[in-house]
């Protein structure tokens, strides 16, 4: 590492248990902003403090709305997310520690909502398969508490949920080909555009089974109760501030695990592809959706990268090896359940509807991603600044 990386490490370390210190304190404060006479609706985000709540509410309050976060704050590392907002946007920003499955909190929390992004989740396969029950729970019985406090409003507020491509199953059905380090659709269609909302749904895990049920519980309340949701099928996130973990955002795992010089396990062969989406990117979706909801209302859209932006677990090794001068050591096991051999988005729906397009390439959005790890040394901490905002979303999602 140069010299220079190390001074900043140093200097970081030396700072970093009072920086640490302060910003608990702040999590650790009853943080409301009703006694600053505000009387306007926020923005409310469940699972608010994660990658993707945390990057998300950063854009909305630097834009000058209110937000209220609703959190349990039960995965590591999302009390200095929070703590970094609340130091960010004291005036803005209002925070409440709860669960999903406490309809009192949920409604308490609705009531002064404009507008409900939904992110809380249990979010990993293997998760589910470990605890199908807890998984169900929060996935679809959450969410089902959570469109039932949007229901009992006398103003609704909107609702965009976050959902997945497992909805689609372990796409056993399309014909494959290999071509170099990746699979690839033998149907030209298929290559060209990826996979729309026209497809089947097949849930396959329990993860798959569960977020599949929380999609049609959200759809069908815009059409039976005329509330405005909206469903994004997403695939894989990334960007800087994601500390990916094996079951959890897998490019910064890889970025993570090469630059700590350890082993990196793929599950199955490696040419396993994926549209994979810089987080700034999907912040711009979220926006353009909420501005449009009224037209896109009871609507699910596939989002990721789309063609343009797809990667295989073999060449994003190829990748890092590049970035770093030096190739990461890799081992093999077993594929894992549900695991999809390709999935990309065709996102010309959503393009359509609201103009959104991705703009943040492969290349770049690693690159970028590699950089912040790099800044940070070796043994990557979640140390926030300023300057942006991310973190995790499913293995291959």
């Amino acid at each position: 590492m140069k010299e220079a990386q190390l001074k900043r490490r140093d200097h970081m370390c030396n700072g970093r248990a009072a920086k640490r210190s302060r910003l608990n304190g702040l999590v650790n404060e009853t943080h409301k902003n009703n006694g600053n006479g505000h009387s306007e609706k926020m923005i409310l985000i469940t699972g608010g403090t994660g990658f993707i709540g945390t990057n998300l509410a950063h854009r909305l309050l630097n834009a000058g709305k209110r937000v209220l976060i609703f959190d349990n704050l039960s995965r590591a590392g999302v009390k200095q997310n929070l703590a970094w907002l609340l130091a960010t946007h004291r005036d803005r920003l209002e925070f409440q520690q709860a669960n999903v499955l406490d309809q009192a909190a949920l409604k308490k929390a609705v009531s002064k909502a404009s507008h409900v992004f939904h992110f809380a989740a249990q979010v990993a396969v293997t998760t589910s398969l470990e605890n199908p029950i807890e998984d169900f729970e929060i996935n679809a019985r959450g969410t089902l508490n959570l469109l039932e406090a949007i229901r009992s409003q006398s103003t609704p507020p909107s609702m965009i949920l976050t959902s997945t491509n497992k909805v689609y199953g372990d796409l056993a059905d399309v014909q494959l080909q290999r071509v170099d380090g990746r699979y690839e659709p033998v149907e030209e269609e298929a290559r060209k555009y990826g996979f729309s909302e026209r497809r089947l749904l097949a849930f396959h895990s329990p993860y798959g089974c569960s977020k599949g049920a929380a999609c049609q519980y959200v759809l069908d309340y815009a059409r039976t109760f005329g509330i405005r949701t909206a469903v994004f099928r997403m695939s894989c996130i990334y960007g800087p501030h994601q500390f990916g973990t094996e079951d959890q955002g897998w490019v910064a795992h890889f970025l993570i695990k090469a630059m700590q010089g350890a082993p990196i396990t793929i599950y199955g062969d490696g040419r396993q592809v994926r549209d994979i989406l810089f987080v700034e990117d999907l912040v711009d979706a979220f926006v353009a959706a909420q501005d449009r909801i009224k037209h896109i209302s009871g609507q699910a859209f596939n989002i990721g990268g789309g063609p343009a932006n797809t990667i295989s677990l073999l060449e994003l090794l190829d990748l890092i090896g590049e970035l770093r001068g030096e190739r990461a050591h890799v081992t093999f096991a077993a594929w894992r359940t549900a695991d999809q051999k390709y999935y990309v988005s065709d996102t010309r729906k959503f393009r359509q509807q609201t103009g959104w397009a991705a703009r943040v390439g492969v290349r770049e959005g690693v690159k970028r991603l590699y950089e912040w790890l790099e800044e940070f040394g070796e043994t990557p901490k979640p140390v926030y600044t300023p300057r942006r905002i991310v973190e995790r979303e499913p293995v291959l999602g």
